[in-house]
């Protein structure tokens, strides 16, 4: 990145761009990752949300989702739309936060810093095949743990095991491969439950990594041209997803932006004080 250094203050200011109202953190990878290992450092516990398109279009829709995000440790831009909203509203500082990048940035950094963490997502075989990616890609890593969940709210017993495999293991990151809206109420509902300090909603990042999908090249990335990307991958799935979100999103932010209607943020718990900063290189 070009440019002096530049100082960013989160906290009750929440340095966030306004997206129809979602509000999304003016950071990039190396301020997300600083962020992050501040919160596991201080023990500060939280969760840490990747947000695009799909996730402010579905924070539009259901009101509660919004109140997921407003109360996230981290809302990360994960998604050139939602930068380039951010930097139309003067925060020039933003970069994308991509959360395959996010995790393997923090793995390789987290041997030294004696972090431990836990992968729980993916399909049966996924979240084991990354363990062994991650051990080989990153020495010195600590993963204590996987686990596989069903296609389906977990039953009153299997909330049971995961909540007892995380007091006896006591990860500093949770790492959850689902989709959104998935992965962020996911989070939100055991955050108080596990005993770890961190989790992050990384996706598609546990099938990338194991090479159920592919990554799209860095000027596709840059673009804003991903999702074509993912479409052209899964087609039946992600259809919908794409071809109605991504107008509706364009006509919201084009009224948005144009002043013809305004969004109010709604922080309802400051996760980040204002005495926190981040130095964004």
């Amino acid at each position: 990145m070009s440019g002096s250094n530049t100082l960013v203050k989160l906290g009750t200011e929440y340095a966030r761009a306004n997206v129809l109202g979602a509000g999304i953190h003016a950071v990039d990878l190396t301020a997300a990752t600083g962020l992050i290992e501040e919160a596991i450092a201080k023990r500060r516990k939280g969760y840490v949300c990747l947000t695009g398109v799909h996730g402010v279009m579905e924070a539009q829709r259901d009101s509660r989702f919004c109140a997921i995000l407003d109360r996230a440790l981290l809302v990360a831009p994960d998604g050139m739309p939602t930068v380039w909203v951010g930097r139309a509203q003067g925060f020039r500082q933003m970069r994308r936060v991509y959360g395959p990048d996010l995790m393997l940035e923090i793995c390789r950094r987290s041997a030294k810093k004696r972090t431990s963490h836990f992968l729980y997502g993916g399909n049966p075989g996924v979240a084991e095949k990354l363990k062994s990616n991650l051990e080989a890609w990153c020495p010195g890593i600590t993963i204590v743990g996987t686990y596989t969940p069903p296609f389906r709210p977990l039953s009153p017993d299997e909330q049971c095991e995961i909540e007892d495999r995380m007091a006896r293991l006591c990860p500093d990151i949770v790492w959850v491969g689902m989709s959104t809206p998935k992965q962020e109420r996911f989070m939100a509902d055991n955050i108080e439950r596990f005993s770890c300090s961190v989790m992050i909603g990384v996706g598609a990042a546990f099938d990338i990594y194991t090479g159920n999908l592919k990554d799209a090249p860095h000027w596709i990335k840059q673009a804003g041209l991903q999702w074509l990307h993912r479409l052209s991958q899964e087609p039946s799935r992600l259809w919908k997803r794409y071809l109605v979100n991504n107008p509706a999103f364009l006509w919201r932010i084009i009224v948005q932006l144009a002043g013809l209607r305004s969004y109010e943020l709604q922080i309802s718990q400051p996760q980040i004080r204002d005495t926190d900063e981040v130095l964004i290189k």
